[in-house]
């Protein structure tokens, strides 16, 4: 009796999908197909990572002004709902950083320096007026990041001691004085920091200012010298990171093989989408070779790293998608989740370590709401794939429609994997098999080369029982935009709304299943992570 009503509930469910959103016209068939023998990557436990960034209010994109109190100098620490949305993750990288970092300084005693704020100031380099760090914030920062088991990483001003002369460049050692004394206060009161990174958005022509990638080099063996004198004893000591810019392959190159043993992650950054005063952004989201067009710097990246033999990895230090803070209604909403889990997928199958979002909150674009607080849809995105996908990463490829975007992982912290599935047709719901088979040689048995072959579930489900006897089952997490909205900042999981309650607790995300023979139904504009309980050998472990 109970396995019927099982089979009824999952034939409603399966039936509510397809027809819940009224534009869907059709269902149409594809295989997805995983390639579980090796690994092609491997990310970091803490692989989400978001940012707090040093904007303050008066930061003002096309006439809005979209920062308020995000900064990491006035960001409201004792807010019930930051503090839980951080702890949710267990933990969450959080890279401290962004334009203004290079225009800080830090109140250090000895400092000599009044603490004034950043003001707008057009006539100064980047529109502002150089910051200050005050110890005082310094502390509650890492109290609060502390109580909410957060990875910090921090990113120190690589302009300090600098000119920058009429073309741009940057000229000069690194004055590494103020930083120095801020990362001994750090040590003497006992605060951990994942890694000091080095400079923001210098690399190649940089932003504002650039920086040789000789020079560059030469900065960041300093720091490291400075990092290994200060944690000497330490039986594990931060990371040294850089350089937290764009792309520029020649430069990267150079900057790599100049620093063979200083360097333990090279940072990029990403804003493939362009300006958040684009009106057309959600039709490049939509665009499935506007989002393959990132990968050549993944692979570009990934190819210097192998030639270059250094012990150094890729992380994507700061992805905002859109850049100047983004755009209200798309980078905040759901259909930016196409584009973020896109990312997120494309990242790692290039051996990807970490991926930084900008932001945690501020801007157009951060996870949680600017002024409430309340997560958005990308948040809750990001921590379904952190409870969900694995270290090792799996060869997936999708065949049937180009509108099904697809990555599989080995499962975190069951065994089995995690497929990912994203649809971006606002038309068709599609009806995915999966094989582990050979995928040139599987479609090259069908007599019609349109026609897509039927692969059973069967063909990798291990077995059909579990040791009770019971048919097997694979959980599903189907996330969609209410009311079928692509503009809203409200999700749904399995068709019920996401949201946090009154005492500010991030709600549970919670699972359907379904039976591991059947096919996996994506509606029109969703997303699916689908739990599938097969074993590879490289996933036998639970992770």
């Amino acid at each position: 009796m109970a396995s019927l009503f099982l089979l009824a509930f999952v034939c409603f469910w399966l039936y509510w999908v397809i027809h819940s959103n009224p534009v869907a016209s059709q269902t149409i068939e594809g295989i997805v197909f995983i390639n579980g023998s090796s690994s092609i990557g491997r990310i970091d436990d803490d692989f989400i990572c978001a940012t707090m960034d040093w904007w303050p209010p008066e930061k003002c994109d096309y006439g809005t002004c979209s920062w308020g109190r995000a900064s990491m100098l006035n960001l409201d620490l004792s807010n019930i709902i930051l503090l839980n949305a951080v702890k949710a993750f267990s933990p969450l990288k959080i890279r401290l950083g962004g334009t203004l970092e290079d225009r800080v300084v830090y109140e250090t005693q000895g400092s000599g320096q009044q603490c004034s704020p950043f003001v707008k100031n057009n006539s100064e380099f980047l529109g502002f007026s150089q910051g200050c760090l005050p110890m005082s914030r310094w502390d509650e920062l890492n109290v609060f990041f502390k109580k909410a088991g957060a990875a910090v990483v921090f990113g120190l001003n690589e302009l300090s001691g600098k000119t920058i002369n009429s073309q741009g460049a940057s000229v000069g050692a690194w004055n590494s004085s103020n930083a120095e004394a801020l990362i001994r206060y750090t040590v003497n009161k006992g605060y951990t920091i994942h890694g000091w990174e080095l400079g923001n958005e210098l690399s190649g022509n940089g932003i504002g200012a650039g920086i040789t990638a000789d020079q560059y080099a030469s900065d960041i063996n300093a720091l490291q010298n400075m990092v290994d004198n200060i944690y000497a004893g330490f039986e594990v000591k931060p990371l040294v990171i850089a350089p937290g810019g764009f792309f520029d392959a020649n430069w990267f190159t150079e900057f790599i093989r100049k620093t063979p043993g200083s360097l333990q992650v090279v940072t990029h950054h990403i804003y493939s989408l362009g300006p958040g005063v684009d009106d057309h952004l959600i039709d490049k989201i939509l665009d499935p070779s506007g989002l393959d067009g990132v990968s050549h710097t993944f692979s570009s990246l990934q190819s210097i790293l192998k030639s270059t033999r250094t012990q150094a990895v890729a992380w994507v230090g700061e992805a905002g998608g859109a850049y100047n803070s983004g755009r209200n209604g798309v980078t905040n909403a759901f259909v930016f989740s196409f584009w973020y889990l896109d990312q997120l997928g494309m990242a790692a199958s290039f051996d990807t370590k970490t991926y930084c979002r900008q932001t945690l909150i501020g801007g157009n674009y951060g996870l949680l709401n600017t002024s409430t607080f309340a997560p958005n849809p990308d948040y809750y995105s990001a921590l379904l794939w952190h409870r969900l996908m694995g270290n090792n990463v799996l060869s997936t490829s999708f065949s049937g429609t180009n509108k099904i975007r697809a990555y599989a992982h080995c499962a975190k912290q069951k065994q089995g994997i995690t497929l990912l599935l994203i649809n971006l047709d606002g038309d068709n719901t599609v009806q995915v098999y999966v094989s582990t088979e050979n995928a040139k040689s599987l479609l090259n048995s069908t007599s019609e080369g349109n026609q897509v072959p039927k692969i059973n579930f069967s063909k990798i489900s291990g077995r059909l029982k579990n040791r009770n006897g019971m048919r097997e089952l694979r959980e599903e997490y189907h996330l969609t935009a209410k009311d079928g909205d692509l503009h809203s900042q409200t999700m749904l999981l399995n068709g019920k709304i996401l949201a946090v309650d009154s005492s500010g607790d991030i709600p549970p995300l919670e699972p359907i299943t379904v039976l591991q023979l059947d096919p996996i139904m994506v509606a029109p504009f969703s997303i699916v992570f689908a739990q599938i309980p097969y074993s590879f050998s490289i996933c036998n472990k639970v992770q």
